[in-house]
């Protein structure tokens, strides 16, 4: 299967990351590579908000996918070689934290390229076939495993009032943070469906016992 370089100009706006994620989704299903689907887009949507936030919105900036071995290669292309994103701890700066930690949580690797006219974010992903079964492989476990210890590591959620932006990013992230939990749960040999229902439960319960929440009818 041919898997030849792409890039795809964009002007780094919130409403583009929805359809940058839809274009990642087309041209992995074409190439075979649903297993890291949800990661490559996951962290299209972080690199993106990332321009977004540090070099502003409105800004010209390009994505490349390509292969380097057997590994997927995403790159943001921006014209701003002084905003260089840096890997710091959540609790110190919440969203710059958050971005940049779930990308180094699920990629195999990431850094930053400085040309002499613009900056060259990348990361890469592992790709591997599916079992026979056709259930996604060790990726999703693995991308699992590091999404639960950043969410020990980072503990409680940020304060303050989201934007929309990062409310549309964080339910992306919540739904590719369940499917990847559902695929742990599958590999340890456990009832996924069983751990589904008693989390909606607890849930359930939560909501109804918290101060002025009120409780829904039966």
């Amino acid at each position: 299967m041919s898997r030849k370089p792409w890039e795809l100009d964009f002007t780094a706006e919130p409403e583009e990351v929805a359809a940058l994620r839809r274009v990642m989704r087309l041209h992995l299903g074409v190439w075979g590579l649903h297993e890291v689907t949800d990661a490559a887009q996951l962290c299209v949507s972080e690199l993106v908000s990332n321009i977004i936030k540090h070099v502003g919105v409105g800004t010209p900036a390009t994505l490349g996918v390509s292969m380097n071995g057997s590994r997927l290669r995403i790159e943001l292309h921006d014209p701003d070689t002084r905003a260089r994103p840096t890997l710091v701890e959540a609790g110190s700066d919440c969203e710059a934290g958050r971005g940049m930690a779930i990308v180094d949580a699920i990629a195999d690797r990431w850094g930053v390229l400085l040309r002499t006219d613009r900056k060259v974010t990348w990361c890469e992903l592992t790709t591997g076939p599916n079992t026979s079964n056709g259930q996604v492989d060790g990726a999703a476990v693995a991308r699992a495993e590091a999404l639960l210890s950043l969410r020990e590591a980072t503990g409680s959620a940020c304060e303050g009032t989201p934007n929309r932006l990062s409310r549309t990013l964080a339910a992306e992230a919540a739904s590719d943070v369940i499917v990847d939990v559902l695929h742990w749960l599958r590999a340890r040999d456990c009832d996924e469906e069983e751990v589904l229902d008693r989390a909606q439960i607890r849930f359930e319960t939560q909501i109804s016992e918290a101060p002025g929440r009120p409780r829904r009818a039966p």
